[in-house]
């Protein structure tokens, strides 16, 4: 039990990574909730987001808990930065007022309302349209299956609508079509035939591949649809509409103007250039939007997000960036006695950001709030009023409250972090030499200005620069066009369903379920909880699960085998004094003691080494971080060499303690003769570069440019560098505090 004081700003310090810091969003934000949940009628209920009574004694002072998590908003086509944030909704009702000529009210301007949106990509802004290269194989007849697409090939049924139609030779490679012929293979449409061969039923009429396809593949959804729908993919390209031209509107939308700017010009600029062209806006009719247009920008912009335009597709914003945007709305709130839960803000951050983001918890905090927040980054942790911080380790070894109290106490308690906040980071010395260099000439992707750049092989380079600066756009856009053996470890999920575990990814359950099988005499399927020796109740999962229509859905111990998955059969065979169960609830430093198969022995290593050692090897693969999930598939590559790995801010989630196990980790591929290629804001990792590319000066169209390139010792003295302002004074702080 603990206590933590009220309209303060509090950091919960939590080590090493994300797994002990689950019951506090589990505990405080799921209970606030779900008692809030309870005010309303069970016809609401049944509406939003369903939280189950938590396992806790007594929680006392619980005020309303807004959960501000790093999960990306997503969303479909339709929504935008402009939309989510209502700044869009604003700019709306300021042309409905003041522009000339008067098209409608605000509705109007909306690409989601059928009066204003594009009649042709009905507002989306982009139509799909057929890949004729991938569509067509112009070195094969119709005969032999020129036309790649399904239900096109030989004997496909809709093959037949083109070889008894009497246009084509079939036995005449594409590739020897006039142009007459290949217009009358793709686009023709309505055609009647006049001498069809006597296959062709006499009531239809003739159409080219690309309307009968767009036709019966992108424009419905139907099954056949449903039923091809990877295939598909690959012969379908998305482009701007060629009659809207990516705006979504219509041409009536479009002629009214603010300024000389319609809507859609507003919606595509960054957000500071908008408050600069909404601070033009003198109409006295229109004081009151214009000046709740530029407060609702201004938030943007102290949250580092105003290099992003309001057309931007929310689908498109990492994880960061959305939880940036949904601090937005609670900024302009004037709610106080509230609680507010940050997961991680400072995540994806350049230290010049996370600057801005302090100044933000502090307004919400001065507003009469209780802020909490699970963060890593030293520079968070020091602002904050009361920390909490958790351990002594990670998982079956953490879940305790190992400090309570302000910074100066936490670096004297002893405990992980207050050691870790006290460490004095140096520059590496012992830089390693290029063995070649990887080159990129002229990048010109999204806000690249023209960029030509010289990466060294053999070596750990480190990608900087602010958040929008364009680093992902170099190394994850760019660099493949050049270079498309890269192999990029990055921390999206594995596709992969709830039975999916750390053992069934890694391949040591098939070995496990075969020393079960020879110790014993038996079959090895009966060791799979997907297979035959699952429990018959539950199948295999453990719980069983009760839909209760308007009520939360009741997650429940699995009655017959008690949450083990087998059959009682299954349980009772052993492996040196363990079931099968036992098996997959250890964790990886359990199952290291207990195995010495070398095979197994091998790939728990490698998981140790990247910092996975609390996860049990029957844990989901869902229930895992984006920073989990990435070094468990960094830990399949630790045998491996000479490749050119790219790693997408790899400190995500981890401890200060987890950060310097992980640089050991790095150095190790490179000492493999790999080439190593890390985006990286944290600056620990920074020291260790043996090369440093720096991207800015600033965000989206205000960077885009190589500021620096060279060794990190050279970084700190280049004037033009944020990242070098920040990694000296960085340095220069730890220095004197020892």
């Amino acid at each position: 039990m603990f206590r933590y004081p009220k309209k303060k700003l509090q950091f919960l310090q939590v080590f090493p990574v994300q797994e002990n810091h689950l019951w506090f969003f589990d505990t405080i934000a799921a209970e606030s909730q779900r008692q809030l949940n309870e005010t309303y009628t069970s016809f609401i209920r049944h509406r939003m987001p369903h939280y189950g009574k938590p396992d806790v004694d007594t929680i006392e002072n619980l005020s309303v808990a807004f959960i501000i998590n790093q999960k990306r908003i997503g969303g479909n086509a339709r929504s935008t930065v402009g939309t989510i944030t209502d700044i869009y909704s604003v700019l709306r009702l300021l042309f409905s007022r003041i522009g000339e000529p008067f098209v409608g009210y605000s509705d109007v301007f909306s690409f989601n309302n059928p009066a204003g949106m594009c009649e042709h990509c009905e507002g989306l802004g982009k139509i799909e349209t057929i890949n004729i290269e991938r569509l067509l194989d112009k070195n094969k007849s119709l005969n032999e299956g020129a036309i790649r697409f399904p239900t096109f090939e030989p004997g496909g049924w809709r093959l037949t609508r083109y070889i008894h139609s009497g246009f084509f030779d079939n036995n005449k490679k594409l590739k020897d079509y006039s142009a007459q012929e290949m217009e009358l293979l793709l686009y023709a449409d309505g055609i009647r035939i006049k001498n069809p061969t006597p296959e062709w039923h006499k009531t239809s009429l003739y159409e080219g591949l690309i309307p009968r396809i767009e036709r019966s593949f992108l424009k419905k959804e139907d099954g056949e649809k449903i039923r091809y729908g990877k295939e598909i993919e690959q012969f379908v390209v998305k482009q701007d509409c060629p009659h809207c031209h990516g705006t979504r509107l219509n041409d009536k939308v479009l002629s009214c103007k603010v300024n000389g700017k319609n809507i859609a010009e507003c919606a595509a600029m960054q957000i500071n250039e908008l408050l600069d062209f909404v601070g033009s806006v003198h109409a006295p009719v229109a004081a009151t939007i214009v000046s709740e247009l530029v407060n609702r920008t201004r938030h943007m912009i102290s949250i580092g997000l105003g290099y992003l335009s309001l057309d931007r597709e929310t689908s498109t914003l990492s994880g960061g960036e959305s939880q940036r945007i949904k601090m937005v709305s609670q900024l302009g709130s004037s709610l106080t006695d509230l609680t507010y839960i940050f997961d991680e803000p400072s995540i994806g951050l350049h230290p010049h950001d996370i600057s801005k983001i302090n100044e933000l918890m502090r307004l919400l905090r001065d507003k009469g709030n209780t802020v909490l927040i699970v963060e890593h980054d030293p520079d968070m942790i020091k602002i904050a009023d009361h920390i909490i911080d958790m351990g002594p380790g990670a998982g079956t070894h953490g879940g305790e409250v190992v400090y309570q109290g302000n910074l100066d106490g936490l670096k004297t308690a002893g405990t992980l972090t207050g050691k870790y906040l006290s460490y004095c980071p140096k520059l590496k010395s012992d830089i390693r030499a290029a063995k070649g260099w990887l080159t990129i000439q002229n990048a010109a992707l999204h806000n690249l200005k023209n960029l030509s750049v010289d990466i060294p092989k053999g070596v750990m380079t480190v990608v900087t620069g602010v958040a929008g600066s364009g680093k992902s756009t170099l190394i994850n856009g760019i660099l493949p066009r050049f270079y498309p053996e890269t192999v990029f470890i990055d921390q999206k999920g594995i596709q992969a369903s709830k039975r999916s575990n750390i053992a069934t990814f890694t391949g040591i359950f098939d070995i496990i379920r075969k020393l079960f099988a020879k110790r014993n005499g038996v079959s090895a399927s009966l060791f799979s909880f997907n297979s035959q020796g699952a429990c018959p109740v539950c199948k295999g999962l453990g719980v069983t699960y009760t839909d209760l229509a308007f009520m939360d859905t009741i997650v429940t111990e699995c009655e017959e085998c008690h949450g083990n998955r087998y059959t009682a059969e299954v349980l009772a065979y052993e492996l040196r004094g363990k079931s099968i169960n036992d098996v997959l609830k250890m964790t990886v430093t359990e199952a290291l003691e207990f195995f010495q198969e070398k095979e197994i022995v091998t790939v728990l290593k490698r998981l140790s080494d990247v910092g996975i050692t609390y996860v049990s090897l029957g844990q989901p693969l869902s229930t895992l971080s984006g920073g989990e999930l990435q070094r468990i598939k960094l830990a399949s590559e630790l045998e491996n060499g000479g490749q050119i790995y790219v790693l997408d801010e790899p400190s995500t989630g981890l401890h200060m303690a987890d950060i310097k196990q992980l640089i050991g980790v790095m150095n190790r591929l490179v000492e493999q003769n790999s080439t190593l290629i890390v985006i990286e804001h944290n600056l620990d990792i920074i020291c260790q570069a043996d090369w440093i590319i720096d991207i800015g000066p600033y965000a989206g169209q205000n960077g885009g440019k190589i500021m620096f390139t060279g060794l990190p010792k050279d970084l700190i003295n280049c004037p033009d560098s944020l990242t070098g302002k920040y990694l000296k004074k960085y340095i220069n702080e730890k220095q004197e505090v020892q």
